[in-house]
């Protein structure tokens, strides 16, 4: 028969375990990461004299694929863009995420570097824009040339990485697709006649101060001669993407985040 001490030491045990697998099994970001079967990797790409480290993710496909570059939000290259580029990977594309803070984290390092999340939002506004540029662009064209790639190039953003990717659609011109999640427009309307793609806009209804740059958008691309195709989703907030996935966000968050999810891969198909 076991002590009691010997009993009491292995409940203790239990008890300490028990949250952090509960943490774990709660966490969809960290388990999509940790159990995806496909082929995720890390590789630094030249630009210039900089050196930008990129998350890459594979589908599991014969043929080659389409490739999406991924900008992400305002905190940098998270788990969740990580997992985002994962889920891309799943429907059947390529995707490239760089992490834009490459060389700016403490001791020169990325994102994952910083002592906090306010700090790599800080650091992120600090960026250069045409150094994010020259980033993009030497992803995309690392990207485009994979041995997975069919060569065709679409872009995707949120937040700050939404302004961006609709910034880099009036720079890019092999582009065959823009999408915006809840991003502001390029700040000089006479920019949007540079672009070839489609842009198709996702914003939250409960996003006013982005929701408010939608209509007068609208109507400078109508003016433009572009496709600009935005949809709302009532009630999803500001970061409806990521809140209604990891488990921050509300109901009209996850709906939003579902339908829009189903919309994009509709659109992609077709790229």
């Amino acid at each position: 028969m076991r002590s009691w001490t010997a009993l009491r030491i292995r409940a203790i045990a239990l008890t300490i375990a028990l949250p952090l697998t509960t943490i774990a099994a709660d966490d969809p970001v960290k388990q999509r990461l940790e159990t995806s079967p496909r082929h995720n990797e890390w590789v630094k790409v030249k630009s210039g004299e900089r050196t930008v480290q990129v998350f890459v993710a594979y589908p599991q496909a014969k043929e080659k694929a389409t490739t999406v570059l991924v900008i992400h939000e305002n905190r940098g290259l998270t788990d969740w863009v990580r997992s985002l580029a994962d889920q891309l990977a799943e429907a059947g594309y390529v995707a490239v995420a760089p992490d834009l803070l490459s060389g700016a984290g403490p001791g020169g390092g990325k994102t994952s570097d910083f002592p906090s999340q306010d700090a790599a939002v800080q650091a992120i506004y600090k960026l250069a824009a045409d150094q994010v540029t020259a980033d993009l662009d030497a992803v995309a064209d690392y990207a485009v040339k994979l041995p997975a790639s069919n060569g065709r190039l679409a872009v995707a953003g949120y937040c700050w990485g939404g302004g961006q990717s609709f910034r880099f659609a009036t720079h890019r011109g092999d582009l065959k697709g823009a999408f915006v999640f809840y991003g502001p427009p390029p700040e000089k309307p006479e920019d949007l006649a540079k672009i070839g793609c489609p842009v198709y806009g996702f914003y939250g209804g409960n996003d006013a101060r982005i929701g408010a740059t939608v209509a007068g958008t609208t109507d400078a691309m109508k003016a433009a001669g572009k496709t600009y195709e935005p949809v709302t989703y009532e009630g999803a907030g500001h970061g409806f993407m990521r809140l209604g996935e990891d488990g921050t966000g509300t109901d009209a968050d996850r709906k939003g985040r579902d339908a829009a999810w189903e919309r994009w891969r509709e659109i992609l198909k077709g790229i």
